[in-house]
Order: structure tokens, then C-alpha cells, then sequence
């Protein structure tokens, strides 16, 4: 290691995110970049070969950028900035400040997913709940919204319990709708404020329709959202990803394992990611166990299901 190290100045607040619970997260930085990492006061000093020290900044400038907006770093975050420092990965556009502070991935695979979302103009999120595939997505398209860089936000979810025959249920459009988007309303709601959100839907901003209400359209300078995507048909997927127009941008979201379809086989998510993964300007997105970011127990089940679906195929 070089013995001359290189000082950063950081706010008070910064150096001790750097740094850490028993200096936990400069153990981490230390470790990645084969650095030595020091707090002397008024901001951390790395000492190590240049290529190293070159990296180890990028990650502590990133975190203490985080900690300087007054977010919480977490483990997570530290390790979203090592990868992106190693990898020299740009982060995604600005997100919204939702109630609980800015949006920002917790793992490296939401920071993927961001980054992704930024780059394609379609995209696939995959895999188990918990992982932020939805929020995440919300957010992407609020902040769009908000920048003006879209027309409109369009939210679009297979009704697979109603069998889609929405017509059957009482109440306009929106009530019908309205049970099977909860979760996409909560992330609006979290980012935008109820009172935003209203104003919007009422000018036709935002919009929320089943698949089966968007066949015939043509989906211009929006952002559009097909959410538990697992469940629509091979039909229904080919016709929603064909309704991009002139300035749009897709993401589609799903759990491949979580299909409540009659014949499994028919579900339209896995069929469109193996015909169009490598497409140029598609993007995919996988998340697993590891990015479950809702009480850790989740995290536990997710992956208590998976090896019970791993031994069942090795029975087979």
C-alpha cells in the first residue's frame, strides 16, 4: 500500500455514515477495494495504491452524498455503492421524495433495476414479493411524471380473480378496478401524497385499467406499468407490450412462481422474457431472495419456498 494516503472532507454526518456502527461500513469499503480507511476527523483519509484509492472515493463521495440528504445508510446502501464504484455504473435518474424520504435502492440489484429502467425502453422485473419490483417501478414513473418527460403514468394489472370480466362487478371503472391495484395505489400515494395523486387521476394523468382495457389503444409519451404480469395469458402480454407508441417506455413486473392462472403454461411473463431477453433496448431485471427488503422474515419464507421447489424438481 502507498504511505501517503488521500484525505476527503466530509460533513460530520457524512464521515460517520463512511464509517459506521463499530466501524462496520468502512470494514466493507476496506475489504472491496483493499484500502485502509480511516476517520482522523473532519472526513476519512484511504490509504492504498491508486487504482484502489480511485474507487474506494467513488463509493465513500456516494454514501456520504446519501447521508448529506439526511438517508439512513444501511449495510445495503454500502454495498450498492461498492458495486456501482466498481463497476463504474452511473445511478439512475432523479426518484421522488416520497413520505419517508428519497427513494433509493437498497440492494444492488434495485440499483440494477433502476439503472435498467433508465436505459430501456421496455422493461422486466422479476421475481419474489417484498423485492421493490412494484415501488420501485412507481417511483421511476412519478419521477417521469413529475419532470415532465411523460404525458401520463398508466398502471395496468391482469384481474385474474374476476376473470376480468369487470363488468360483472358493481361501481364505475375505477371502483372495479381500484381492490386489484392496492399495492400500486399505497406506492402512489407514499411518493406523490394523497392530495397529488387525486389532482392527477382527475386530469387524466394517471390512469389504472385491466389488460383487457387497453386492446385497440395505442399508448403515447407515457410511462406504463403491467404489474403481476405472471398472471396475464401469452395473448394478453403480446398485445399489451404491442400498445407502445410514439415516446413511451414499459416496465413489466411479476413472480414467475406466483401464477393464479387455470393452466399455468399459459402464463404470458416467462414466454415474453425468453423471446425477447437480448432485444436490443429491452431490459431484464431478476431479483431473489436476497433483495427482499419487507420484515426479514419474508426474506426467510422466499427462500424456505424456493429450496422446497428446488427438492421438488430434483424428486422429479
Amino acid at each position: 500500500m502507498s504511505r501517503a494516503p488521500e484525505f476527503i472532507t466530509l460533513s460530520d454526518t457524512a464521515a460517520r455514515a463512511v464509517a459506521g456502527a463499530n466501524s462496520r461500513h468502512a470494514a466493507l469499503i476496506e475489504d472491496a477495494f483493499d484500502v485502509l480507511l480511516e476517520t482522523p476527523g473532519g472526513g476519512v483519509s484511504l490509504r492504498g495504491d491508486s487504482k484502489a484509492r480511485a474507487q474506494a472515493k467513488k463509493a465513500v463521495q456516494a454514501i456520504a452524498e446519501r447521508a448529506d440528504q439526511g438517508l439512513e445508510i444501511g449495510e445495503a446502501d454500502v454495498r450498492v455503492a461498492i458495486g456501482n464504484a466498481r463497476t463504474g455504473a452511473a445511478g439512475p435518474g432523479a426518484l421522488p421524495v416520497g413520505r419517508r424520504g428519497q427513494v433509493a435502492p437498497k440492494t444492488a440489484t434495485q440499483a440494477d433495476y433502476l439503472q435498467a429502467l433508465s436505459n430501456c425502453e421496455l422493461v422486466f422485473g422479476l421475481g419474489p414479493a417484498g423485492t421493490g419490483k412494484t415501488f420501485l417501478a412507481v417511483a421511476h414513473g412519478a419521477g417521469l411524471l413529475l419532470r415532465g418527460e411523460v404525458e401520463r403514468l398508466i398502471v395496468s394489472r391482469p384481474a385474474v380473480e374476476a376473470g376480468e370480466r369487470l363488468g360483472f362487478l358493481p361501481g364505475d371503472l375505477t371502483e372495479k378496478v381500484d381492490p386489484y391495484m392496492a399495492p400500486v395505489w399505497e406506492a402512489l400515494t407514499d411518493i406523490l401524497g394523497a392530495e397529488q395523486l387525486r389532482r392527477r387521476r382527475e386530469k387524466g394523468e394517471i390512469e389504472v385499467a385491466p389488460i383487457a382495457f387497453l386492446r385497440g389503444r395505442t399508448l403515447s409519451h407515457a410511462f406504463v406499468i403491467v404489474d403481476e404480469a405472471q398472471n396475464a395469458t401469452r395473448l394478453q402480454m403480446k398485445m399489451v407490450l404491442t400498445r407502445l407508441g410514439e415516446g413511451a417506455r414499459m416496465v413489466v413486473t411479476g413472480d414467475p412462481t406466483q401464477i393464479d392462472l387455470v393452466n399455468l403454461r399459459d402464463t404470458g411473463l416467462s414466454h415474453a422474457v425468453s423471446l425477447l431477453e437480448g432485444v436490443k433496448g429491452i431490459g431484464v431485471t431478476r431479483f431473489s431472495a436476497a433483495d427482499v427488503v419487507r420484515h426479514p422474515l419474508v426474506e426467510r419464507i422466499v427462500r424456505a419456498y424456493d429450496a422446497d421447489a428446488a427438492n421438488a424438481v430434483r424428486s422429479n
